[in-house]
């Protein structure tokens, strides 16, 4: 998230970013104006009696066996949730899934706009090297 919102696809949205990275489970990094908001772990929101990341982490759908049409409907059902507890201006998908956004994220349907890390699944790599080049 540190590195989307620095370098990639958030690069100078103000307001709620909410970055989501779709892999085993689902990681979540959320900014407000810019700074991080610590300590979220989005992943672990109960979504019909489940841990969210039990329904649509990208792990969930090659255990599911399911398509990319329906794997699109736990996701969007998933940021359907997010965007109503904190409103976001924008949504950047990492994770491995971001290198393949284009086979899901058009069939999702929400408010916010969704855009896939620019950095797609480096993101992360990118992002704990300048956080451990911070003085």
């Amino acid at each position: 998230g540190v590195a989307e919102v620095a370098v990639g696809a958030a690069r100078g949205r103000g307001g709620v970013v909410l970055m989501l990275t779709f892999g085993t489970g689902i990681g979540s990094a959320l900014f407000m104006n810019g700074n991080l908001v610590p300590n979220t772990e989005l992943g672990h929101l109960e979504i019909r009696g489940k841990e969210a990341e039990k329904r649509a982490s990208d792990h969930a759908r090659e255990a599911d066996e399911l398509s990319w049409s329906k794997w699109a409907g736990r996701v969007e059902e998933y940021l359907r949730h997010v965007e109503a507890l904190f409103s976001p201006s924008l949504i950047v998908i990492g994770g491995g899934v971001s290198k393949k956004a284009d086979k899901f994220l058009p069939l999702v349907k929400v408010n916010t706009p969704v855009v896939p890390a620019a950095l797609q699944n480096e993101a992360g790599i990118v992002g704990a090297a300048m956080a451990a080049a911070l003085p």
